[in-house]
């Protein structure tokens, strides 16, 4: 069965999920959340909103897709147990080898593989299916071939609603370095939202350059599910109620393929950043980038005239008291406004801003619209048959299901019970989701107090609800035994760059600007082993061409974990990236990459807990915080002055690089402000990707001071400074 599975945020949203429709919802608990923000649910809240889902059939997916370290591995797994134990259908985890970790010791549990983890092509999709996880959600940047590549291997979820990450799933540092939230820890503080200028022409001017407008797959749902898509997934559990009931009706409409405008219009008004996008999947579109506007743009319902100094909408249609509205200029927004009056062919806005002829009105707090998203209840039908004789204990059947009471009643002294307040007492159905209807009621003159006949009835209800929702599986107990830390210090040093030459280093791992071009002249002459970088997202066919560039190296340095994979078949040792978020010992324990960089967000303490034989720490040269697999410059190849490197400025002046290269597509890479200078407690990883003198930084790559005085803007990182 195709599955609309919606976004659960709390209580509120969760109920407005089932009742529009949703086939199953996806929710965070207070701790390993990647959306921290959001209300989520205690064990308690938890346990209630499963046996409610379960009650219609409706699935409930916990997400616990953060960045766990190593100090925290003992309370993750029971969490993780506990939410299994208490209802949940499946976990979605980010981390692969915490997953694999976890499904060896609990192999009861079923696991789905965040979208955090990357998973873009075949070869992550079979790494997932042999650590045990029984479905992908995939990248937002997966390509329509690949989507139909990976749906053949394993059960593919994907996004096909509600906001986009800028950055490459699972690849972003930004709220991390420049603000000390991680992203991968559930506290991201969206930067990307925020203005920046871009030293192109055309790009000056500063505006929203990161700010992607809201995904809306929309009618091309048809191809998702032809290329053997099983689960349709709505992001948003940082929004309203109202939200998640129109996105599952608009969905739940095109599998049905039923006439949809109205509910278009109803998800336009609920949210909608920058009038949609289909996404990468299908290519770039025009809409891709939201540079004018950021958040919620509501819908367009009509042109401003000022009349007489007030503010009249032109428009056919009709509002009320508390609406609320944008207004947009020139594609810009000047102000809000709120619903006053009607006014002849129109109505009356009050706005702070100063509004102007022309200028054009969206609605974003449309009250009758929400209120009728919400007012829809759903409710289980059930038949209610009664026996109370005399001598004998009650029976209540429901739906066929026997109850019996506990004591045996007694024939009426005077007045007997009768059939008219026992349907008024069952009639009453408490907290649980019942649409009484009433069979056989039976009885022959016995007496029965209202309170025992109401606890009956609470009692009946209780036990049936509990039948109904139970998921009858055996209790599990996590028994998990981690390693021990190693006692052999790495001490090798190993160099990102984008060229070999006149560099000496035990490993270099080389970074292409194009990946077709000719590389000989780049690692001429290196005598240390020679790595090739490979970013976190490469399409199938990208992958291709790379196998031929593969064998004239060592082996690959690799930020996606379909590098396992690759590595295996290419048959050349892995040197698993900063990219696969290495954070714990069962981190260490499962990843047999030949070298093993730790995670930048951990701090040399928290990462001396981990080291092994074969890890390495980054310590100085770029940070790389972001992953665009998308054009920033709206894919305006024409006018493309195709340099290499470019400068993001934000409103306080900081300057980040953003590089340019080349897979066959333009790929971007975007680098904090400040260069690194950390000191490491086991191997030395440098990037040196940006750096003019990578020798130099070599050379001095183990001096604390000599590092500062060399970069002078430099950052310590997090080698100090916990992220949270």
């Amino acid at each position: 069965m195709t599955e609309i599975l919606a976004p659960a945020g709390d209580k509120n949203s969760a109920l407005a999920a089932v009742n529009a429709g949703a086939n199953a919802i996806y929710l965070g608990l207070k701790e390993y959340s990647a959306r921290s923000s959001a209300e989520n649910f205690d064990y308690e809240n938890f346990e209630e909103i499963s046996k409610y889902c379960h009650a219609f059939g409706v699935k409930v997916y916990v997400a616990m897709n953060t960045l766990v370290k190593d100090g925290e591995l003992k309370n993750f797994i029971s969490s993780a147990v506990t939410a299994w134990n208490k209802g949940a259908d499946a976990l979605i985890i980010s981390d692969i080898f915490l997953g694999k970790f976890l499904k060896e010791n609990c192999p009861e549990i079923i696991l789905h593989l965040s979208t955090q983890a990357g998973v873009c092509n075949a070869y992550g999709a079979r790494l997932a299916k042999k650590y045990g996880f029984s479905r992908v959600i995939l990248a937002r940047e997966t390509a329509i071939e690949d989507i139909e590549e990976i749906a053949k291997i394993i059960e593919t979820e994907v996004f096909v609603q509600g906001a986009l990450c800028t950055c490459f799933s699972g690849q972003c540092y930004l709220s991390s370095f420049a603000g000390g939230n991680s992203g991968n820890r559930g506290k991201c503080k969206q930067p990307c939202r925020k203005k920046y200028s871009i030293d192109r022409e055309g790009f000056e001017d500063s505006a929203y350059r990161l700010s992607l407008s809201d995904l809306s797959v929309g009618e091309n749902i048809d191809r998702l599910v032809g290329v053997g898509v099983a689960s349709f997934k709505i992001e948003g559990r940082m929004r309203r109620p109202e939200y998640v009931s129109a996105a599952v009706k608009y969905y739940k409409n095109l599998l049905k393929n039923v006439e949809n405008s109205a509910a278009l219009s109803d998800l336009k008004r609920t949210f909608n950043r920058g009038n949609y996008t289909k996404g990468l999947a299908f290519g770039q579109d025009k809409s891709f980038i939201s540079s004018q506007v950021q958040g919620h743009i509501g819908e367009f319902v009509g042109i401003i005239k000022v009349e007489n100094g007030k503010f009249i909408c032109q428009s056919r249609q009709k509002f009320s008291k508390g609406d609320g509205f944008k207004i947009l200029r020139g594609g810009k927004e000047v102000g809000g406004a709120i619903y006053l009056g009607e006014a002849k062919n129109g109505f009356i806005l009050s706005s702070k801003a100063r509004l102007k002829n022309g200028d054009k009105a969206f609605i974003t707090t449309d009250t009758a619209l929400n209120a009728r998203l919400l007012s829809t209840d759903k409710n289980i039908p059930i038949n209610v048959e009664i026996n109370l004789f005399a001598g004998k204990k009650a029976q209540v059947f429901i739906n066929g299901n026997a109850f019996t009471g506990e004591t045996a009643l007694e024939c009426a002294q005077s007045r007997p019970i009768t059939v008219e307040e026992i349907q008024k007492a069952f009639k009453k159905v408490d907290k649980y989701p019942f649409e009484v209807r009433f069979g056989a009621i039976n009885t022959d003159g016995v007496f029965m107090p209202a309170s025992e006949l109401n606890a009956l009835r609470r009692t009946v209800y209780a036990k049936f609800y509990d039948n109904l929702t139970a998921t009858n599986r055996k209790v599990i107990t996590p028994n998990c035994v981690f390693s021990q830390k190693s006692s052999v210090k790495n001490v090798k040093i190993a160099a990102i760059c984008t060229n070999f030459s006149n560099i000496t280093a035990d490993i270099g791992i080389l970074k292409l600007n194009d990946f077709y071009a000719d590389i000989s002249a780049l690692v001429r002459n290196f005598k240390g082993e020679k790595y090739l970088f490979l970013p976190p997202y490469l399409t199938g066919k990208e992958i291709e061409k790379v196998k031929d560039i593969v064998k004239g190296f060592d082996g690959i340095y690799c930020d996606g974990i379909y590098g396992i994979e690759l590595a295996s078949e290419l048959d050349k040792p892995l040197f698993a990236g900063t990219g696969f978020n290495i954070s714990n010992r069962a981190d260490i324990e499962m990843c047999k990459a030949k070298y093993i960089a730790l995670s930048k967000e951990l701090t040399a303490s928290e990462a001396a807990d981990i080291t092994a034989e074969n890890s390495f720490y980054l310590t100085a040269g770029d940070i790389k915080v972001m992953d665009l697999i998308y054009c920033p410059f709206e894919k305006r190849c024409a006018t493309c002055d195709k340099r290499e490197n470019y400068t993001l400025t934000d409103e306080n002046g900081r300057k980040f690089p953003l590089r340019r290269y080349k897979t066959g597509a333009c790929r971007f890479e975007l680098y904090n402000c400040a260069s690194l200078a950390a000191s490491t407690p086991t191997g030395t990883l440098l990037d040196c990707t940006l750096q003019s003198e990578p020798q130099k930084i070599i050379e001095i790559c183990k001096n604390d001071k000599a590092l500062r005085e060399y970069f002078k803007n430099y950052t310590r990182g997090h080698s100090e400074l916990s992220v949270f």
